[in-house]
């Protein structure tokens, strides 16, 4: 029987903060209207000021997890984020390849306080296994620099690093243009169309999270049948609220705020 609400899949880790990873992601598929569903591919001891440990889970497992969602229950779109090591990005990508929906993936090199979370003998298989599967791909520029070796530092860089990552083979690449000073501006091309997605900027920076409730927001407006460019544009907007909201939890930086346009004014 064919599930009434759309359905993700998140490809990711656990951050037990709950303000990125797996939480993050299922969260915002919450908020926009879809059933999110999970494969926990690492584990990490991880709150407000950073990444204290993390710890992979066996490649069987992550195959097992992915093989029982979607071979019951199917998926409209499946979403990528911390992946760790080589060997569990070469499983998922296969597992990608085999599987009929889009795939967002955000290729996640650390978190938003400096700690690493790929592999660097990862890298090699990111950009020939993974970046290949992906309907789109989200790097922001320290990922861009880190997978291509190509480095933004203003806006009118933003289609060479776009043309770098397109060369991997996503049909579309996302580049995430956020580090730059002024508006945060994003570029969505195909290497024929593009688009470019401005937003304020806004003076808070309680923005933990912002990766993967991105890629998970376009995830889920694919699944509900957008075409990218709707979906990344619907998602870019979500997620500009998310982090006019996001509010300080513990000591460092908080996370954005899921749950922002449920709270109205109340």
């Amino acid at each position: 029987m064919s599930p009434t609400v759309p359905t993700v899949l998140t490809v990711a880790g656990s951050d037990s903060g709950g303000g990125a990873g797996i939480q993050a992601d299922l969260k915002t598929m919450l908020a926009l209207g879809v059933h999110g569903m999970s494969v926990i591919t690492a584990v990490t001891a991880q709150n407000s000021l950073g990444v204290q440990g993390a710890w992979e889970l066996p490649v069987a497992a992550v195959r097992a997890q992915y093989r029982s969602v979607v071979d019951d229950i199917g998926v409209q779109a499946v979403k990528t984020g911390m992946l760790a090591s080589a060997e569990l990005v070469e499983e998922v990508a296969e597992l990608i390849a085999g599987t009929d929906a889009p795939a967002v993936v955000d290729p996640v090199g650390v978190s938003k306080h400096g700690d690493s979370l790929l592999a660097a003998s990862a890298l090699d298989s990111v950009r020939t296994k993974l970046l290949p599967v992906a309907t789109v791909a989200t790097p922001n520029l320290d990922e861009v620099a880190q997978l291509t070796g190509v480095r933004v530092e203003s806006e009118g860089e933003m289609r060479r690093a776009a043309a770098a990552v397109l060369a991997y083979g996503p049909r579309w690449a996302l580049i995430k243009g956020g580090h730059l000073a002024g508006d945060a501006v994003d570029l969505l091309t195909d290497g024929s169309e593009e688009h470019w997605l401005r937003a304020p900027r806004h003076d808070n920076r309680h923005t933990h999270g912002t990766g993967c409730t991105l890629a998970s927001a376009i995830a889920a407006r694919l699944a509900k049948g957008d075409s990218v460019p709707e979906a990344v544009a619907a998602a870019k907007e979500y997620v500009t609220g998310a982090v006019a909201a996001g509010f300080a939890l513990g000591g460092g930086i908080g996370p954005v705020d899921h749950g922002w346009r449920f709270r109205g004014d109340s």
